[in-house]
């Protein structure tokens, strides 16, 4: 029998490139053979047992499907922590890694410090921040109880408490008990951003897997999230408090430019690693 590196190649050559066979294949190695990570690349050798065999063919039939690996393999890593994924949430991307890092680096949180991330999904941005800003009163919002039935699982998985609730962002009814007197320090959001005119940029396994409604705002007004949530902090915010937003490089400074409309102070857009522009940070 094949070596399961060998195997995972030959079978994927034809749907993906090498960089990214190469990266699939190590995944696929970690969730089925379950080395210790420093042990990974001695498994190139290694030969599947007939139960890791049908594992690992199961998997790569989803994969020459588009079917993301992490919807496959059931979770994936986000700033260092584990989290659960399925249809229901987006997975969550290295762009969003540096806005979690901006808040980190730029918040000093003291005692009763409250955070809300509007629109949460798998909870990736709040539980981390729970994570790693301890002294954090975190709190969750997403329009999907599915979604937030992720987060919670995640939120448990990850040993931090984090207040999740569900509320449609986009609907001007006060917040349901007992949520509807809270004001905070820091709101931070990945809202949806792609517009219907970019569909045919988005890759396959995007479009054909991940939940439409936390990727695409209509057509006509792009900046729809990023207004909504803009009047909401003004009314949510603390005096001084910090807004985060992840943005795009197609419509960055038009969202900062509604901030700065909106009243809002020091509105900062900063590019990502690659030179995108990508987070939006003000000051109410």
């Amino acid at each position: 029998m094949k070596t399961a590196f060998c195997f995972i190649r030959e079978q994927l050559q034809n749907f993906y490139s090498d960089s990214e066979i190469k990266s699939l294949s190590r995944l696929i190695v970690e969730s089925v053979c379950k080395p210790d990570k420093s042990s990974v690349l001695r498994h190139k050798d290694k030969q599947l047992s007939l139960n890791e065999y049908f594992r690992v063919q199961e998997i790569i039939e989803e994969l020459k499907k588009s079917r993301p690996i992490q919807y496959i393999l059931g979770e994936t890593e986000f700033y260092g922590l584990k989290f659960k994924v399925n249809e229901n949430v987006l997975i969550p991307r290295p762009e969003t890694e540096e806005l979690v890092e901006r808040v980190i680096l730029e918040e000093k949180p003291q005692a009763g410090y409250k955070l809300l991330d509007i629109g949460t999904g798998s909870g990736c941005i709040a539980i981390t921040l729970a994570k790693r800003l301890p002294e954090t009163e975190v709190f969750a919002l997403d329009i999907s109880d599915k979604a937030l039935d992720v987060a919670r699982q995640n939120a448990i998985n990850n040993q931090v408490r984090v207040h999740f609730f569900q509320h449609d962002i986009l609907k001007n009814e006060p917040l349901a008990f007992p949520f509807s007197s809270l004001t905070f320090d820091c709101i931070i959001s990945n809202p949806p951003y792609v517009t219907w005119e970019e569909k045919a940029s988005i890759e396959k396994n995007v479009l054909d897997y991940e939940p439409h409604q936390a990727l695409f705002v209509p057509p006509d007004n792009p900046l729809l999230f990023y207004e909504r949530i803009a009047d909401f902090s003004r009314n949510r915010l603390k005096e001084g408090g910090s807004l985060y937003l992840e943005t795009s490089s197609l419509h960055g400074r038009a969202s900062a430019k509604a901030l700065e409309e909106k009243q809002f102070r020091s509105v900062k857009l900063l590019k990502d690693i690659s030179g995108n522009d990508r987070i939006i940070i003000a000051k109410l």
